[in-house]
């Protein structure tokens, strides 16, 4: 089946679910590695989440799927915390994180760099904008942003 299929089955199912629990659903993937295929769930909640989180929606998940079967090949199923790098990939995900660190990759360089890392400022519908470390205030158009994640720093 299609990846994006999958990943859109998967979301509508786990939406519900992690709701239920009180559980922000992060992202939902669907990859191969090597010769196995991996259905990755990524979960959080203020506080963070614990082993019994991703046991309990795990459970219920797997439940959910096997009844629709919507996946004929053979596929582990991981639910986890996207981490501390977490991936912000929506526009609740980066107005909960203005103030935060951010590193940004974009698909073509801009100024002579494709890796921007600063504070986020704010954000629009066409644009965000950053305090970068090195080149200070900057507004990077959302169209060639590859992907967001939170700074680690240490």
């Amino acid at each position: 089946m299609d990846k994006n299929k999958v990943e859109s089955i998967t979301k509508d199912i786990a939406i519900p679910i992690s709701e239920d629990m009180n559980l922000d659903l992060v992202d939902v993937e669907y990859v191969k590695e090597g010769s196995h295929m991996y259905l990755r769930v990524y979960i959080d909640k203020p506080g963070g989440i614990s082993i019994e989180d991703c046991q309990n929606i795990s459970q219920k998940i797997s439940e959910k799927l096997d009844k629709i079967d919507p996946i004929k090949e053979n596929y582990f199923l991981e639910v986890s915390s996207p981490g501390l790098d977490r991936p912000l990939k929506t526009d609740e995900d980066l107005n909960k994180n203005i103030g935060k660190d951010i590193e940004v990759s974009l698909y073509k360089s801009i100024n002579g760099k494709k890796k921007y890392i600063g504070n986020l400022l704010d954000i629009s519908k066409e644009e965000i904008e950053i305090e970068d470390e090195d080149l200070g205030k900057c507004k990077l158009n959302r169209k060639i942003i590859a992907k967001i994640n939170l700074a680690v720093k240490f």
